[in-house]
């Protein structure tokens, strides 16, 4: 009988928290993750864009996860991190309530959440993953960043 090797693949993600949820972003779209600086406001800009900030010389917007998700926006603390994605080549800086760790997580082991196609709602959750007995919610990096909002 032959011995077959399952290999089973494995994401890194950021462990952030929003609110009490807890959520993973990939880490091959992860650039930086900074202390929170002054924000230079941008007019005109849709109200979840905080401004720009000047990063070793690049200028970067910066958006708040928290509003751009509908969550209610709170007083800024110590924890409060901005995380820079890379995607496209473009760097996007988002503000989160603070980020915890790297987690490791088996790609099979990840949930797709129920969603339906068409509400007109984004969906920001491509899964859910489990982590010991904690869910971790999967950010759809692509669908954050999008001009949709809630």
């Amino acid at each position: 009988m032959d011995d077959i090797t399952i290999i089973r693949e494995k994401t890194q993600f950021i462990k952030i928290k929003m609110a009490d949820e807890m959520y993973g972003i990939d880490i091959k779209y992860i650039d930086n993750i900074v202390r929170m600086q002054h924000i230079t406001r941008v007019p005109k800009a849709p109200y979840y864009i905080k401004g720009v900030i000047n990063l070793r010389g690049e200028v970067i917007p910066v958006f708040s996860l928290r509003l751009k998700m509908g969550l209610e926006e709170i007083d800024e603390n110590k924890a409060f991190r901005i995380i820079i994605l890379k995607v496209e080549g473009d760097n996007v800086g988002i503000i989160v309530d603070e980020v915890k760790e790297v987690v490791n997580l088996f790609t099979d082991e990840i949930q797709k959440p129920y969603h339906e196609a068409n509400s007109g709602i984004p969906n920001f959750v491509t899964g859910v993953g489990k982590e010991g007995d904690n869910l971790i919610s999967i950010l759809d990096i692509n669908e954050v960043l999008s001009e949709k909002v809630l």
